[in-house]
């Protein structure tokens, strides 16, 4: 029977060439020449750090920049409050691993909705599909890339 695995996975190759490469586009900004602004990773957190409220928004859009153009989808960000702690202000952002389960129910729900003819079970921080047909199969994929679910999925371990 054919099944597919729906899952939301950040590359942490990629998102560790992001942040390098948005920290090299850091030092050649004029706008930041002299300024005490940084990007620091640590696993799936990337704290950065600022003199100003400004600068910090600035530097997040530096980042989401960079993770375009490595493709990741800035869609798995989650942007913490920014503290203010001494002269810097710091911010951390988080990537989103694997389907919420609040988010996997409604995906279940949308997929039921929609009288596909598949099968969704949830599987920890993933989704297993499975159907009859292929072409069903392919119907539950558009559907959930239509879907605005509040992060990206892939689409993994497609069986005949």
């Amino acid at each position: 029977m054919p099944a597919f695995d729906i899952v939301s996975e950040v590359d942490n190759v990629e998102l560790k060439n992001a942040v390098d490469n948005a920290t090299r586009e850091l030092a050649t900004r004029f706008d930041f020449r002299g300024v005490d602004a940084s990007f620091e990773l640590k696993g799936e957190n990337i704290k950065i750090k600022a003199e100003d409220d400004f600068q910090l928004s600035q530097l997040v859009d530096i980042l989401r920049g960079n993770l375009a153009k490595r493709g990741v989808d800035a869609r798995a960000m989650e942007i913490k409050d920014a503290v203010h702690s001494g002269k810097n202000f710091y911010q951390d952002i988080d990537f989103k691993q694997g389907v919420d389960t609040l988010i996997a129910k409604k995906l279940v729900k949308e997929i039921k909705a929609s009288k596909i003819k598949v099968q969704a079970a949830i599987q920890g921080e993933q989704l297993r599909i499975t159907g009859k047909n292929r072409d069903d199969l392919q119907a539950a994929m558009a559907l959930v890339r239509e879907g605005d679910f509040g992060q990206p999925f892939q689409f993994t371990n497609f069986r005949d």
